[in-house]
């Protein structure tokens, strides 16, 4: 199904009817979208700024013999010297496509077209999404598209397609994708071993030309609002309801951004909406969690008990680190205690036990409304019917076969060159991994070192605060590391890619996503996972310390736990990724863009024309990749808010509220700071959909093992229900006793410092051991009881979400009703359609030929 609008009245024939003269077609005009005749349209440029010397001569004669094969392909070009260019610099190809040339790329890509009026009129919307809401597009403004069956284009069958207008029954999206396929094939030139040269891509490469684009529709900024005057053209509509950052709160026009920038793009803003909707619900109940804890902070018996100088924050605790550290006061960890407290509370069980099953939700609504989306937009069969062989495989794969299905020679890559490639990209991606944990550790050591030297300080504030400064700096450096990588991993990436040779563009993307998702996940999460699951969980213990990294001793947890520490790591690595993103983002693509426009200004004669192909050709270009980094940001986010949520329950709100001022940012972006990107089919959100798949299945048991293990929500529910009748308070139930005479002599502290205390025999430490005397440091009873709680909270945990999800799974169907009525009804149609069409021929004496494709 394909809403498309016609501008065309009943009654006009099949022929390209000429377009008057004015704002569109006369020459003078800067927002001038035809050729000089105000007849052609342009539908893509080519731009380049001439040199001189040999090399020069050289760029000239590929740009000749390109421009023939364009012109051998049927294309129309029209030439802009330099000297009509606003800076003097640069000359333009203007290229459109004539009738004939798109009705045969059409038939040959598979197009979907008009073929019948939708006669089923099902809404897709519930009960709640009829009731008027704020949030909702005036629907003064946002006309509603003709809706239609559709089905493949076909020459032979023309007549049965809806045209009733030649020069609108393509759209401008179809128009330049069916272009930019040409211009991908389109020869240039021949090495020394005959082998063809082709490609626009390689152009830009070989600097022959500088650039190559559609056509924007014109200004996006109007006088006049659309109420008043209407749209001036669709860029303009799409920035006044949707770009604009008084647009925030309003719904996206999905149709609209679709049609003007195509179905991958239109896909991901899709997909990032509905995310950000679905985060409301869970922003809301995290942040109620958050609140819980403030409300109950000073109502918490232990922490009540640690900051009381006449109960358990009397309590002498053991050294923190070697010599330079001294025995220190319980109380000293009053406020570090409050702080956890905020986010380490009953409330964090319940917000766990949530976020699993909301992303089981989130999963499965996804997945329902993709099906719309692939039926609504024609690409449910796009990657099996439509996809092409990418050019660079066809040029770089010399070996070929005959494929089964088609009967045609093509090229293809043996199982034994793809296992040689395959293990050696496996080997370099290892290294670099390595890499990346190398610099953790790195990270780990320096807040060994500083830890120590903080806690060394004759200033009381200085060591209170030591954990959070030395866990606060340390992942300041590390995001900085993490950004640098970054860079680093994205060209190993692509070298890695197109060393493997994929196919098609579909297997391309997807193979490059997955390399530099498992490298940005172990680049954004080790650091929270040593801190989750590893830090003071192999120190030894006093007397026994390990002192096998670097002859340090490893770090330990406060008695209040590593929590607090796992919440600081993930809100200085997640908001200063996010900040760094948003100032990459919108400052420098603008700089940019101001430069090159005052660059172009500098012509002093007042006749040129600032034309429409030049304002578009001083636009930033989008980035080499696309939308993989647009992904790749909100999938390490989904990371944020679902593995490590236990720890951070207000990560869904500082997403939730990042990701509304990113979805103004990115349509931003693309209608008013990129050049318009070529309108790219897919068929949904890739193998992004099994990495969130990935991440939700690991965040199920992250979460159980936080609480568990990280958290000190198990503990503390053992004493409270099996030994608060003790009369034994919570810090002398989980901290042992040490007799210091037991100290490894490099452990023991300077003497200067044991005046403070006076006469110290024993310390406390974080464990459940036995006292000395008896089974000397041995572990507990207690130790195996809470062991053995923490466990059974892992299991029952795991599997009640594992339950739930799968239920939510069955009750769920993955396609609505509407949307199989709709499919089983078009396909009936294209079916009728097809024997109509037989039946005429047979009657007319006609015989059928088949068209084959040219690749």
């Amino acid at each position: 199904m394909n809403p498309i609008g016609f501008e065309a009245t009943e009654g006009q024939d099949n022929t390209e009817t000429k377009v008057s003269l004015g704002s569109k077609g006369n020459p003078k005009d800067d927002d001038n979208l035809f050729f000089n005749n105000g007849v052609d349209r342009i539908d893509y440029i080519l731009a380049y700024e001439p040199g001189t010397g040999e090399e020069e001569t050289a760029k000239k004669e590929r740009r000749k013999v390109f421009e023939r094969e364009l012109e051998k392909e049927g294309l129309k070009l029209e030439h802009e010297d330099k000297t009509k260019s606003k800076s003097g610099k640069v000359c333009f190809v203007k290229i459109h496509a004539p009738w004939e040339v798109l009705t045969k790329y059409a038939e040959l890509m598979h197009m979907h077209m008009p073929l019948t009026e939708n006669d089923i009129k099902i809404d897709f919307t519930s009960c709640l999404s009829m009731c008027p809401t704020p949030f909702d597009l005036d629907k003064d403004i946002m006309k509603q598209d003709d809706d239609y069956f559709t089905a493949p284009f076909s020459r032979t069958r023309m007549h049965q397609f809806m045209i009733k207008d030649r020069n609108s029954f393509f759209s401008n999206a179809q128009r330049s994708r069916i272009v930019y396929e040409i211009l991908s094939r389109a020869t240039f030139e021949e090495d020394k071993e005959q082998k063809k040269k082709f490609g626009i891509k390689k152009m830009i490469s070989n600097e022959s030309y500088d650039a190559a684009y559609p056509l924007h529709d014109g200004k996006y900024l109007s006088e006049h609002s659309l109420l008043t005057r209407g749209k001036m053209n669709d860029r303009h509509e799409l920035y006044e309801i949707w770009a604009r950052w008084r647009m925030w709160y309003k719904f996206q026009p999905l149709n609209h951004i679709r049609d003007y920038f195509g179905e991958k793009i239109g896909i991901y803003f899709a997909w990032l909406g509905y995310y950000t909707t679905m985060l409301i619900p869970a922003a809301i109940v995290g942040l109620i969690c958050f609140i819980y804890g403030c409300a109950t902070v000073f109502q918490d018996i232990p922490t009540s008990e640690l900051c009381d100088k006449a109960k358990s924050g009397n309590l002498t605790m053991c050294p923190l680190c070697d010599k330079r550290c001294s025995y220190w006061k319980l109380e000293d960890s009053c406020s570090y205690s409050r702080a956890t407290y905020l986010f380490d509370n009953p409330a964090t069980v319940f917000f766990a036990c949530f976020m699993a099953l909301w992303a089981s939700f989130f999963h499965e609504l996804w997945k329902r409304k993709q099906v719309e989306l692939e039926y609504e937009w024609d690409i449910a069969d796009f990657e099996q019917e439509e996809e092409i062989p990418r050019p660079e495989f066809e040029a770089q794969v010399q070996r070929v076969r005959k494929n089964p299905i088609t009967k045609k020679e093509e090229p293809y890559v043996p199982v034994w060159s793809k296992c040689i490639r395959y293990f050696t990209t496996a080997s370099i991606i290892f290294f670099s991994l390595c890499v990346v944990l190398g610099a953790v550790f790195g990270v780990i050591v320096y807040r060994i070192i500083i830890t120590a030297v903080l806690y060394s300080s004759e200033e009381f504030l200085l060591r209170s605060r030591s954990t959070l400064v030395a866990s606060g700096t340390a992942a300041c450096i590390n995001l900085v590391i993490i950004l640098i990588l970054n860079q680093l991993y994205l060209k190993i990436g692509l070298v890695l890619t197109n060393m493997e040779q994929h196919r098609t563009e579909t297997e391309w993307e997807d193979a490059f996503t997955f390399k530099m998702f498992l490298f940005q996940f172990v680049n954004y999460y080790s650091s929270i996972f040593y801190i989750a699951f590893f830090k003071g969980r192999f120190i030894g213990r006093p007397g026994a310390y390990d002192y096998n990294l670097f002859g340090y001793r490893q770090e330990e947890c406060d008695p209040a736990g590593c929590l607090i520490e796992l919440c600081l790591q993930m809100a200085i690595i997640m908001v200063g990724k996010q900040a760094y993103g948003n100032f990459k983002e919108i400052l420098l693509p603008k700089i940019m863009v101001w430069f090159r426009s005052r660059s172009a200004e500098k012509d002093t004669s007042d006749l040129t024309i600032y034309t429409r192909w030049e304002q578009d050709y001083n636009l930033s270009e989008m980035p080499q990749l696309g939308l993989f980094d647009e992904y790749l940001e909100m999938v390490i986010q989904y990371g944020f808010v679902t593995i490590f949520v236990a720890a951070f329950p207000l990560a869904p709100l500082f997403a939730l509220l990042n990701n509304i001022f990113e979805i103004r940012i990115d349509a931003y972006k693309f209608v008013t700071t990129w050049k318009r990107p070529l309108a790219a089919r897919a068929q949904d959100i890739g193998i992004w959909y099994g990495i969130l798949t990935g991440i939700t299945a690991i965040a199920i048991v992250t979460n159980a093992v936080i609480i568990a293990f990280t958290s000190e929500f198990i503990p503390r529910m053992v004493y409270k229900y099996f030994y608060s009748n003790q009369t034994l308070q919570y810090y002398d139930f989980s901290l042992s006793i040490f007799n210091v005479t037991d100290f490894q002599q490099k452990s023991i502290p300077d003497d200067k410092k044991l005046a403070i205390f006076g006469n110290v025999t024993t310390c406390r430490y974080r464990d459940f051991r036995n006292p000395p005397g008896s089974s000397e440091y041995e572990f507990t009873v207690v130790f195996w009881h809470i062991l053995a709680a923490r466990l059974a909270f892992i299991v029952v945990f795991e599997n009640l979400t594992v339950f739930l999800t799968w239920l939510i799974m069955y009750l769920v169907p993955d396609m609505p009703y509407a949307v199989k009525l709709q499919m089983l009804r078009e396909k009936y149609l294209v079916k009728e359609a097809h024997f109509t069409s037989e039946t005429i021929k047979q009657n007319s004496g006609e015989e059928h030929h088949a068209k084959q494709p040219l690749y």
